[in-house]
């Protein structure tokens, strides 16, 4: 028989068990804690983690930019005693400022992504949808036609009077050549004997930029509207114009204060850079100019004709893009009635032709066109981009893009402001660089097209200002690459959009006068057979 438990021992079980499914209960959510502090703790240890080696890597690249700065510096001249002190004599051929650009031997990025299979399959993606554009323009004019036509119609309006084209480059070659070198040996000569040196120089510089106005700066818009050279031709006019004007100013600017540093010995000549180098340098693929640079032992003559190939490739696909994905909607004969709804489409349908053709230009002229003259030149500073698509902020993208034009518009925009205003006003000089750079583009694109319509403007100068200041170097997370990608996409659908229908509209509804607002008004504002 069992018998039963007294009252008082079943109360203290029954405690007890309370008891320790607190305690148990208690320890499970302080297990709990910890845990989750462990976590966080971890968390935030990765972070740090980041943010130091991030500081590590920029320190480490600042201690190895100034030590190649300062290995690649003119040597110094033996050591002298004067009077009991020791002092230096720094070499006459030190032209450079302070932590200048430094070039060195490296390959371009695309060429060592290249040796990956993985990345080489994505080019070899766009070399067969350029074999889907050919066969659908086969197949589309035998439906059409009956016959096999691939007729290249648009390049060769588009590449129109070539011989023009040909003569004016050759006398603007000539000038930048010949002009600004001996001006600068005519100056330089009698600097240092001259009564007064700044009226000199002032004088020099004032007839100098008289002439680069005339001849680098009129004459080349000149002949480009009398002879209404194609927009193709347009373009090679007005490009190498800019080009050779950011030339002839980095000559002048980096070789006029050796100069006026360095007084030559009673007897002596002063010493001027050679015409041979200064030759070299209107062709090398950089606009900061040096006496020489790094060069390649020899000429890959394989990788020439590949690079030249690739080039012909891109001036195809660039057809292609165009024929099938802007014509067929931009043209007249569509003449649909313009409302919110065919400007929106528009838009959306020029994103795909227009992100296409922002790579075809980047791989055709920063890469391969390049590369191609730094290889016939045996140039080998290849360094003409970074990876700007993997860029998080804008500001990192501008850098990035086109690193040969950036480096310019730092070392003779961005830093030389600093300069002057005493190392103040560094948001300022950011913006004038900004400005200038959006002026510049947005000639380039008014004298191309032969019309006035600011897009390219206002994108640059305005947004493209704001995501600078917005979407700085802080952004780090890959959301804003996203972001990035997506302002990209939209901004080359805007600009595709609006300059094809303006193309159009200019050809329909040709203007009735040259009054200036006549020349400054899109004419799609108005055309009744705009989109």
């Amino acid at each position: 028989m069992t018998t039963a438990e007294p009252p008082n021992e079943v109360w203290h079980r029954n405690v007890k068990a309370h008891t320790s499914d607190e305690i148990s209960s208690h320890a499970g959510s302080h297990n709990d804690a910890q845990d989750e502090d462990l976590r966080q703790w971890q968390k935030h240890a990765q972070r740090m983690k980041v943010k130091i080696m991030e500081q590590v890597q920029d320190q480490l690249s600042d201690i190895l930019d100034k030590a190649l700065t300062e290995s690649t510096q003119p040597l110094t001249q033996i050591q002298q005693t004067v009077n009991g002190k020791t002092t230096k004599k720094t070499s006459s051929r030190s032209h450079r400022m302070d932590d200048g650009k430094v070039f060195m031997d490296r390959a371009s990025l695309l060429d060592e992504l290249f040796e990956i299979s993985h990345i080489r399959t994505i080019y070899h993606m766009f070399i067969a949808v350029l074999l889907i554009f050919c066969l659908s323009t086969l197949a589309v004019d035998y439906i059409d036609q009956g016959r096999l036509v691939l007729e290249f119609d648009l390049l060769f309006f588009a590449f129109g009077k070539l011989g023009t084209v040909t003569w004016v480059w050759t006398l603007m070659f000539v000038y930048t050549l010949l002009v600004p070198y001996y001006t600068l040996v005519f100056w330089g000569s009698l600097y240092h004997s001259f009564p007064s040196k700044l009226g000199l120089s002032m004088w020099t510089g004032l007839v100098l930029s008289a002439i680069q106005t005339c001849m680098l700066g009129l004459f080349p818009i000149y002949m480009v509207v009398h002879h209404q050279l194609p927009p193709a031709s347009r373009f090679i006019v007005i490009l190498e114009q800019i080009r050779f004007l950011m030339k002839s100013y980095s000559f002048i600017r980096e070789t006029a204060p050796v100069v006026m540093k360095n007084t030559p010995k009673e007897g002596e000549n002063p010493r001027f850079p050679t015409l041979s180098s200064y030759f070299y340098f209107l062709f090398c693929p950089t606009l900061i100019y040096r006496e020489s640079y790094p060069r390649n032992t020899h000429i890959r003559w394989n990788y020439v004709g590949v690079t030249l190939g690739m080039i012909l490739g891109c001036l195809f696909y660039g057809y292609f893009i165009l024929v099938r994905l802007c014509v067929p909607v931009f043209r007249p004969e569509n003449n649909q009635p313009f409302s919110k709804r065919t400007m929106v489409l528009a838009v959306f349908h020029s994103i795909l032709p227009g992100i296409m053709l922002l790579l075809l230009c980047f791989f055709a002229f920063l890469h391969c066109w390049l590369n191609l003259f730094g290889e016939l030149l045996r140039f080998a500073d290849r360094m003409f981009y970074k990876d700007w698509w993997n860029s998080t902020s804008f500001a990192n993208y501008y850098r990035t893009w086109n690193v040969v034009v950036h480096d310019w518009l730092y070392y003779y925009g961005y830093r030389d402001f600093l300069w002057l205003s005493k190392r103040k006003f560094r948001t300022a000089a950011m913006l004038s660089v900004f400005i200038v750079s959006a002026v510049v583009h947005e000639y380039a694109l008014a004298m191309g097209f032969g019309f006035f319509y600011p897009v390219m403007f206002f994108l640059f100068a305005i947004f493209g200002v704001v995501f600078n200041f917005t979407m700085n170097d802080k952004r780090q997370s890959p959301v804003f690459n996203v972001i990035m990608w997506a302002c990209l996409f939209l901004g080359q659908g805007v600009q595709v959009c609006l300059y094809c229908q303006e193309w159009y509209a200019q050809i329909h509804c040709p203007r009735t006068g040259n009054s200036f607002w006549e020349l400054v008004t899109p004419r799609s504002w108005s055309c009744s057979n705009q989109r």
